[in-house]
């Protein structure tokens, strides 16, 4: 499918709880990429929103604090339409994570779940980083080969 060029892309980013990496991504695409897309997020299910999560993008500049997750049957119910669906969900939960019907280019990124992580609360922070720079270098590079929509 190709995005009309006078028109922004409209991208949503899935996982299960959108409590993190859709978050994430959707956060970092948006703030990347503004001139590009427009970016969304939604989860199978509404989640809280991880406060590792949280922590780890302020440490990058970006208030993902008040922030609100959302469920996919949400975005279902206003009928949105978007060109890419992009499910962020680790491979362990790949049956899991939520599909958004319509035409829209399906992408898959495998990242593990922030709230699956064990250990200290900085060691589980550490993690968190560690997943939340993968993502910002996967959005990077994707956003980064979409095209800049002309000026009307």
């Amino acid at each position: 499918m190709s995005v009309p060029s006078a028109d922004r892309a409209r991208v949503l980013f899935l996982c299960i709880h959108n409590s993190a990496r859709s978050q994430i991504a959707e956060a970092f695409a948006n703030a990347r990429f503004s001139d590009r897309l427009i970016a969304e997020s939604a989860g199978l299910e509404a989640g809280t929103l991880n406060p590792l999560a949280v922590e780890a993008m302020r440490e990058c500049g970006i208030d993902i604090s008040l922030k609100e997750t959302r469920s996919v049957f949400e975005l279902l119910a206003l009928e949105k339409r978007f060109d890419y669906v992009v499910t962020v969900c680790d491979e362990s939960s790949a049956e899991r994570c939520p599909i958004f019907p319509g035409e829209s280019l399906r992408l898959h990124w495998s990242f593990p779940d922030p709230s699956a992580l064990v250990g200290s609360p900085d060691e589980r922070l550490a993690e968190t980083r560690t997943i939340r720079d993968a993502i910002e270098a996967r959005v990077a590079a994707w956003g980064a080969s979409l095209p800049i929509p002309r000026k009307a």
